[in-house]
């Protein structure tokens, strides 16, 4: 069946609790109503992929709509108003989150989608109940996963029997899910490997990377202007990104001497961090000048982009960079990179949680100036890889495919 067979009448308001109004299809709409829940709409790579498909995905297809957890983050104002609902509270307390689900469920219904595409552990964890509350009314639920669950757990700082626990469930409720997206394959076979009772195979779909735009704003001029050439660093403050490392690797670097380390990002650990380069005797040359609406302009004139990250999913400031020309280093951590970046021809890889491998390589890239040259040149052409309209399209795509398979195309 087609997805033109997915109109049906309008239902009852259901949202009361969460506060959120009912979008009711007309019989004349036969779109895939599609809803991406996420936790917030902070700057991370998520956020901004959510926001690419919304505005992105054909319209005459797909009507595209945004749920979060959390009215906050930097791109709250991003979405048109009608386009994006929140819950009405999120819990403070364990008593508060007892009914969170039955709220993701009203959030749910408040727009009545056919597909549902969840981001984040946190969100997945609360889909599985949320559906069984809606019964014969709920969608199709699509899993995206882009980060490590494993090393999320870990850094839950939960002890080994909670850890096992939590990883079961996440297991099992992942596993549930009607299809499951992944944005590198590693992450891909992970996923398959820990439900592969449940005879779910997830699609590897990377993440998109938007080169006209980004082309345009690397050609803008930079909000301030760094008085040495520069290294640069994007991302959340926070320890999966490993930016700890990577200040102690710019302290021991002997290339990276007369140079200014730019770490682009806000998070819990900028306090931490700062007070690390003053330590290391580097405060003076580590800069953090906080969220930034256009990291591309600054990869584009750095010497060199790093991500030192303990783990990722994708990586998206890895194509980024490299879209913008920039010779780039990255750790060999799951997932990712090492699938983003093949090691001495568009971009350099060296050992994960290592201060002195990634002094190696500033040292080797900053010290070659040909290299740099050729790792650049490789990687602008690697980052035509991930050009943004075949992914909306096969994102489209399983939105359609999902969309004629739910719960209205009897």
């Amino acid at each position: 069946m087609t997805a033109g067979g997915l109109a049906r009448k309008p239902r009852p308001d259901v949202s009361a609790r969460s506060g959120a109004k009912p979008v009711l299809a007309t019989s004349a709409d036969r779109r895939v109503r599609v809803m991406m829940l996420l936790g917030d709409l902070n700057g991370g790579g998520a956020e901004r992929v959510a926001l690419t498909l919304l505005n992105r995905c054909d319209p005459a297809a797909v009507d595209m709509r945004i749920g979060i957890m959390r009215r906050a983050g930097s791109l709250l104002g991003a979405p048109e108003p009608d386009r994006l609902t929140a819950l009405a509270q999120w819990p403070r307390t364990w008593t508060e989150a007892i009914g969170t689900p039955g709220q993701v469920a009203d959030l749910i219904a408040g727009t009545d989608p056919h597909v549902v595409m969840s981001f984040g552990m946190g969100v997945d964890a609360l889909m599985w109940p949320a559906l069984r509350l809606l019964g014969r009314r709920a969608p199709r639920w699509i899993c995206r996963q882009d980060s490590n669950p494993d090393a999320e757990i870990v850094d839950l700082g939960t002890g080994p029997v909670l850890r096992w626990i939590v990883t079961r469930y996440m297991r099992a409720i992942q596993g549930s899910a009607h299809a499951r997206v992944a944005v590198s394959s590693d992450l891909a076979a992970k996923a398959d490997r820990g439900s592969r009772w449940s005879g779910l195979a997830s699609q590897v779909i990377h993440n998109p990377l938007d080169l006209a735009q980004i082309e345009r704003d690397a050609a803008r001029p930079l909000p301030v202007t760094p008085v040495r050439p520069f290294v640069v660093a994007a991302g959340r403050l926070v320890h999966q990104k490993g930016y700890d490392l990577l200040i102690r690797a710019f302290a021991d670097s002997v290339e990276a001497r007369g140079m200014e380390l730019i770490i682009l990002g806000e998070g819990p650990l900028g306090g931490v961090l700062r007070a690390q380069a003053a330590t290391l005797g580097v405060a003076d040359r580590v800069r953090f000048p906080g969220y930034q609406d256009n990291p591309w302009a600054w990869f584009a004139r750095a010497r060199l982009a790093v991500l030192p990250s303990r783990w990722e999913g994708f990586g998206n400031v890895v194509s980024e960079a490299m879209a913008c020309g920039a010779p780039t280093l990255v750790t060999d951590c799951d997932f990712g990179p090492r699938e983003q970046v093949a090691h001495g021809i568009n971009g350099w890889v060296v050992k994960t949680e290592d201060p002195a491998a990634l002094t190696r390589g500033l040292d080797t890239i900053l010290g070659d100036p040909d290299l740099a040259r050729r790792l650049a040149a490789g990687g602008k052409e690697r980052a035509q890889d991930f050009a943004i309209d075949p992914i909306v399209e096969a994102y489209t795509a399983l939105f359609l495919e999902q969309g004629a398979r739910g719960r209205h195309a009897a």
